[in-house]
């Protein structure tokens, strides 16, 4: 038994890591993964203490989750920012997580093949592609890391209470709450847990197949023994509302966020059995929801939930109907956050329930109907090569910005973060033109979206129009005070001050975004190049080292190292020469750059 536990575990692994194979040679995204890696210093830096002390404090992305800081810190400090290496990362977790999760349930249950069936649902379906594939939602698969590791300590203190596994248990949901709340849950899924597989609420029953003994105890122990989980929750849920409070984008009456969360139950049902048109945004539609749609969702999920209490007896379908739900209630929208209606990772969690629900009744009925185990056998294969094959086209999508939201563009409808991450995706890649519609249709679908207002400028200015960029920017800091999106307007506002000559507002320019974004390098470049102008090359040299130490680059380095030519520091001048060929994949077209920007200001 012990053998074809290793074998299995062996298998799924290998089979998870080899369908996502090919994440590895994805790049970073525009959404979000700036912000965790690329275009944080913090987390460049490596794993230091500043980090450390830094991840803890910092409610940055609108999220306190400093474990998630750190794991992005570690990537950085062994793979520098080489996007292979945290997608490496996810994958090896989300596999470890379906090896811990088959792990867990052939223990609790003593079943074998319904508990791989349901970490391969787990590994291979492809709404799980959003949390590996997505470097910025390393949160997501490492959450579920240590939310696993603590299930499988309650089952470990299940067995045999004592402070030392409970300790065990608190710690490694601790880590999970750090990594990211989504966990907050824990304590009401293991009263589930104790329903079943756990059997711990009633004495008389036989202990499953294949299990040790369980101490049972009554319900009310069974409450009480949780009541520091409860507090933790509480006291992430507390934390998390507090730092994300800056983040609500929109203001919308209970009755749209209760309509929008009957529905977007009914959609995740409707995603996790038919796994098709997965996106990575799905715009809220806001007063625009169906509200026929709204009740006929809310009449099935309570017709379902009704069912499942009938039926209580028939644990797996109790618990796994509830686990469903349960675990997607901090997700469900019914305190917006975002301007998403629903995300295929808030799923990561909660549709175990459904799985479990598929494979143990699947099983049962076959039981019941003495179907061959070979006919059975035959029809799992065909599922699981199915969503391998469906995972597959689903990664396709990942392969580079451009094509993620073109895809998403085309599957949803109204998409204002879509359009918008579509037309910066196109100017990154160097393909303008194509990127204006896009940004228009942002603008015609939010027109007081500041991202979209900002994008605007920056197409204007790239072309030349230095003041029609300037009223775009102008407009930027009346529609918001993020410093996020005021510090990106006020940079690109003092170079088009810079381009115009006028020296004296585009100082003013870099100075206050410093004052929104302490850690902007573009900004430190550009009083760089102020300096340089007049001649005070010690105090350009000074910013210019202050901008490459928050975003190497290789024009950067280039401009630190023609800056210490000038300050008659030419040993120190020709290594950063080096860090710039080190960096490029064409040095000449750098220097170029380089000459450009210098020739221009």
């Amino acid at each position: 038994m012990q053998q074809r536990r290793v074998l299995c575990s062996v298998l799924l692994a290998l089979a998870t890591i080899l369908l996502y194979s090919p994440v590895r040679k994805d790049p970073f995204l525009n959404i979000d993964d700036g912000v965790y890696v690329t275009a944080n210093p913090h987390v460049r830096d490596g794993f230091t203490w500043d980090t450390f002390v830094w991840a803890f404090r910092t409610s940055e992305a609108t999220n306190w989750h400093p474990i998630t800081w750190l794991s992005h810190a570690l990537d950085c400090q062994i793979f520098g920012l080489n996007p292979a290496g945290p997608h490496i990362v996810n994958i090896v977790l989300h596999a470890a997580n379906a090896v811990i999760l088959f792990l867990l349930l052939e223990t609790a249950t003593g079943f074998l093949w319904r508990s791989l069936s349901v970490a391969a649902l787990f590994a291979l379906h492809p709404i799980n592609v959003e949390s590996v594939a997505w470097i910025a939602e390393r949160k997501n698969v490492l959450s579920m890391f240590f939310f696993l590791l603590a299930l499988a300590a309650y089952g470990w203190y299940a067995r045999k209470r004592n402070l030392r596994r409970y300790l065990i248990v608190t710690f490694a949901y601790a880590l999970g709450l750090l990594t990211k709340p989504q966990v907050i849950t824990f304590p009401f899924a293991l009263l589930l847990l104790d329903y079943w597989p756990l059997r711990r609420w009633m004495a008389s029953e036989a202990a499953p197949k294949g299990r040790t003994s369980i101490q049972f105890r009554s319900w009310t122990n069974l409450i009480w023994e949780k009541v520091p989980w409860f507090a933790m929750s509480a006291a992430s849920a507390v934390i998390t509302m507090r730092v994300q409070e800056e983040a609500k984008q929109v203001n919308l009456p209970l009755w749209v966020h209760l309509g929008n969360a009957a529905i977007s139950y009914a959609r995740y049902l409707e995603k996790t059995f038919w796994p098709a048109h997965l996106a990575i945004v799905y715009p809220h539609p806001q007063f625009a929801i169906s509200v026929p749609g709204a009740w006929l969702s809310a009449c099935g999920i309570i017709g379902l939930s009704v069912i499942a209490l009938i039926f209580r007896r028939c644990r797996p379908l109790f618990v796994g109907w509830f686990w469903f739900l349960g675990t997607l209630v901090p997700m469900i929208g019914l305190v917006q956050v975002g301007s998403q209606a629903m995300a295929d990772r808030y799923a990561y969690i909660p549709t175990l329930g459904i799985f479990v629900i598929l494979c143990w009744g699947s099983a049962e009925l076959a039981q019941r109907w003495h179907v061959p185990k070979t006919v059975l056998a035959v029809s799992a294969a065909v599922v699981f090569v199915t969503l391998g094959i469906a995972l597959r086209r689903q990664l396709s999508f990942w392969r580079d910005n451009v094509t993620l939201w073109t895809h998403t563009v085309a599957i949803t409808e109204d998409n204002f973060v879509a359009e918008d991450n579509l037309g910066t995706a196109l100017i990154d890649a160097g393909r303008i033109e194509e990127a204006l519609p896009h940004l228009q249709r942002t603008l015609q679908l939010r027109p007081d979206d500041p991202e979209a207002t900002l994008n605007i400028a920056t197409y204007q200015q790239m072309h030349g129009n230095l003041r029609a960029a300037l009223d775009g920017y102008a407009k930027v800091f009346q529609l918001t005070k993020d410093s996020h999106w005021v510090g990106t307007a006020r940079v690109n506002s003092g170079y088009a001050h810079l381009s115009l000559k006028d020296y004296v507002d585009a100082e003013q320019d870099f100075e206050s975004a410093l004052n929104q974004q302490p850690t902007n390098s573009k900004a430190y470049r550009g009083l760089a190049l102020l300096e340089q102008r007049t001649g005070q090359i010690a105090k350009a040299t000074e910013y210019y080292t202050q901008s490459v130490r928050l975003q190497p680059t290789p024009v950067g380095y280039l401009l630190l190292g023609q800056a210490l030519e000038l300050a008659g520091r030419p040993q120190e001048a020709r290594a950063a020469q080096s860090r710039a060929a080190a960096m490029s994949q064409d040095l000449n077209r750098e220097i170029a750059t380089t000459r450009l920007i210098l020739a221009s200001y």
